[in-house]
């Protein structure tokens, strides 16, 4: 009798050890997963919202406007010069350029906009809910005006520029 309770004391704890073992792969997977997930969504270089996720924000932005009689506005920003950047200064500044970029695009709009990288020095902006169609103008300039102190003293970028385009929807 002795034998088997020992045997079992020692079947019941290797359950217990390979239940947590278990639930901490569970775990180590999940957040696995959750990390592919969010790089399939994200830029690499910005960690803002890629194409795929924008195009899905829009869509849901044209769903909600239609269904609100809303505006939204798209602004495609193309950041002016960024070639002579990466020629002269190198990949690395460039790519810092971009960093910062990205980061003063999202402090200037609101939290619930979306800005995303749509590729080398463009990027998308969705406004949704805009009042009406000088909205988009006003975020448009400020944006601009942002851009411009991008380029902090000392490290070689200059302040960047951006050309800007407007679509408002509907």
């Amino acid at each position: 009798a002795l034998r088997t309770n020992a045997a079992l004391l020692e079947a019941n704890a290797q359950l217990v050890v390979s239940s947590l073992r278990a639930h901490g792969d569970v775990e180590a997977c999940a957040k696995r997963l959750e990390a592919a997930s969010r790089a399939s969504e994200h830029d690499a270089l910005t960690e803002l919202p890629n194409r795929a996720l924008l195009r899905d924000r829009l869509e849901q932005a044209i769903v909600h406007a239609r269904r609100d009689g809303a505006l939204l506005a798209l602004l495609f920003l193309d950041v002016d010069k960024f070639k002579e950047i990466n020629d002269t200064l190198g990949h690395a500044v460039g790519d810092q350029a971009l960093k910062q970029a990205a980061r003063t695009l999202v402090s200037t709009v609101r939290a619930g906009d979306t800005v995303s990288r749509h590729g080398g020095d463009e990027f998308l902006i969705l406004l949704a809910g805009v009042s009406n169609a000088s909205d988009a103008a006003i975020v448009a300039r400020k944006v601009a005006a942002a851009l411009l102190i991008v380029g902090p003293p000392g490290d070689g970028v200059p302040p960047l520029s951006a050309s800007i385009g407007i679509s408002v929807y509907p």
